[in-house]
């Protein structure tokens, strides 16, 4: 039973039920009794109270409170801002099954590529996880028992050299002008296998031209890395004229100045990317994959062993000698 006393400020109403107690002052008695059955009434039903919330108040919690932790955050906040505003997210937490996710995933695959929906899975299996084990807002994840679509196949599209030719035509050779140095940018990833965001942050004091190693304080995967340089990578950065961060350039400059230098050039398919694999499959004839996996920074070594390793038997046996 609730206590309702007297307070020099009005009436307290005091609850204890199942181990939690609360405590308010309000101004009459009839607030104080209404206030404490509330109160009773939450703490007896607050699983049933936590699973009706909206799914899409728990994605916009999720974005606020645990996105922002992560360097992807700005990617998953615009995908759960999303999905919040599709069928799925008026749905109560609680009641959301396995069956409302596969008509979600298949609506979303008729959408974009499969590899997309794969990592937007990913993403809603971890608002699952978080609303199950910290917020006790479900007893499970409906995640669980939804399949997710087949991982389509890696790309394997490579800059061709007649492709660089026009590039390198279609940019100009001025590094004063940043149209030359987005090109630029791209021919240093493809000596280095840095990612775009890891070129555009390079700055002066991160690079040791003589000893050839570029510092990556912060990468993708969260770690830093030390990538060694190239003679080639080297001489591209001392062609370039003095800018810190080096390049001179932003991630979105880079992004839409390679866009613009690959539609003058007439190359279709290839993205600012395909540089990070032409880079891997050039060095995989030089470095062994564990070498390989901490100058390019994979993670996952089985990845590099059965896409970039494709020597033949023949191969192996000429070096058999």
């Amino acid at each position: 039973m609730a206590s309702i006393r007297r307070h020099e400020s009005g009436w307290r109403a005091q609850v204890y039920r199942r181990g939690i107690r609360k405590s308010k002052v309000l101004s009459t008695r009839r607030e104080a009794q209404d206030w404490a059955a509330r109160a009773e009434y939450l703490i007896d039903n607050a699983e049933a109270e936590a699973s009706s919330q909206p799914f899409r108040d728990v994605l916009d919690r999720y974005a606020r409170e645990v996105s922002p932790t992560k360097r992807g955050a700005r990617w998953e906040q615009i995908r759960l801002e999303k999905i919040g505003r599709g069928r799925i997210g008026s749905l109560p937490i609680g009641e959301i099954t396995a069956a409302d996710i596969a008509s979600w995933r298949d609506a979303r695959l008729r959408e974009v590529s499969a590899g997309s929906v794969r990592r937007e899975m990913v993403l809603l299996s971890a608002v699952f996880t978080q609303a199950r084990k910290e917020w006790q807002l479900v007893a499970s994840s409906p995640m669980t028992d939804v399949r997710k679509p087949a991982s389509p196949p890696p790309r394997d599209r490579l800059p061709t050299p007649d492709e660089i030719e026009r590039m390198r035509h279609a940019a100009g050779e001025d590094l004063h002008h940043a149209t030359a140095r987005a090109f630029h940018a791209f021919l240093f990833s493809c000596e280095t296998a840095m990612r775009a965001g890891e070129v555009v942050g390079l700055t002066a004091d991160r690079v040791d031209l003589a000893r050839r190693v570029a510092h990556l304080p912060m990468t993708k995967n969260g770690r830093a890395r030390d990538v060694p340089l190239s003679p080639e990578a080297v001489r591209l950065i001392e062609a370039l004229p003095e800018f810190d961060p080096l390049f001179g350039l932003t991630g979105r400059q880079l992004e839409s100045l390679f866009r613009k230098v690959r539609k003058r050039a007439g190359v279709e398919g290839l993205t600012y990317h395909d540089s990070r694999r032409a880079a891997t499959v050039k060095l995989s004839k030089r470095l062994d994959v564990l070498d390989l996996a901490r100058m390019s920074g994979h993670r996952d070594l089985k990845l590099l062993l059965d896409v970039y390793y494709r020597e033949t038997a023949e191969d192996l046996a000429k070096r058999l000698g």
